[in-house]
């Protein structure tokens, strides 16, 4: 059966991902234990709060060290929400902070506009920009639970592989080599964030042992 470790560093809906996993027929283990994650096969990095407080908690636990390992070694790494931010290099939340820097860009504010309330909160459409073996199966668009105030703006467009619009467009679903990024939460958003799980546990299940 394929491991998917998921990283507990105290930030992010971690049971409600695990119970994710499993439903879709892997096994998972939350945990923070580095060599319990290193002999996973895949790695998911949940997230809920503020950019510099999870990449604060991220070196304090040493995890951004093992990440780049992990990515260097092959092993798929799929972040979610704060997750999916904290891949890329830099962030403007609360007067910036450094991020892990696996994916080219920046994090920004998303934009208000008209009347439109942030955080945005709710249901919203994603549409598809090129294949993955991630959105294998999904339909474009697909419909993910989006809560958040900022986005990922990747140097590469090349790395978006799915957007979203809330007043303006933003990129919602990244991808670079083994790296990958939701910035909705794929384990609140029922048939199809199960099955884009489903999609990363079968590439795990694709690395070599």
């Amino acid at each position: 059966m394929t491991k998917v470790g998921i990283v507990d560093y105290g930030l992010g809906n971690r049971r409600s991902v695990e119970k994710a996993v499993e439903r879709v027929g892997a096994q998972a283990l939350l945990t923070a234990d580095h060599q319990e994650l290193r002999v996973c096969d895949g790695v998911i990095l949940p997230g809920v709060g503020a950019f510099p407080a999870g990449m604060a908690l991220l070196r304090s636990g040493g995890f951004d060290e093992l990440l780049h390992e992990l990515v260097d070694a092959g092993v798929p790494v799929f972040g979610c929400c704060l997750g999916m931010q904290l891949l890329f290099e830099t962030s403007s939340e609360h007067g910036g902070a450094e991020g892990l820097g696996l994916i080219p860009g920046v994090v920004r504010a998303l934009e208000p506009v008209a009347d439109l309330k942030l955080p945005h909160i709710g249901w919203s459409e994603v549409h598809w920009q090129t294949q993955s073996n991630l959105l294998a199966g999904l339909p474009s668009p697909s419909v993910f639970y989006h809560v958040h105030s900022y986005v990922p703006d990747p140097a590469d467009p090349a790395d978006i592989l799915g957007t979203s619009r809330y007043g303006t467009e933003f990129a919602s679903v990244v991808g670079r080599g083994n790296v990958f990024g939701a910035q909705f939460h794929p384990e609140k958003s029922s048939l199809h964030g199960l099955r884009m799980l489903q999609n990363f546990t079968a590439l795990c299940a694709r690395q070599p042992a």
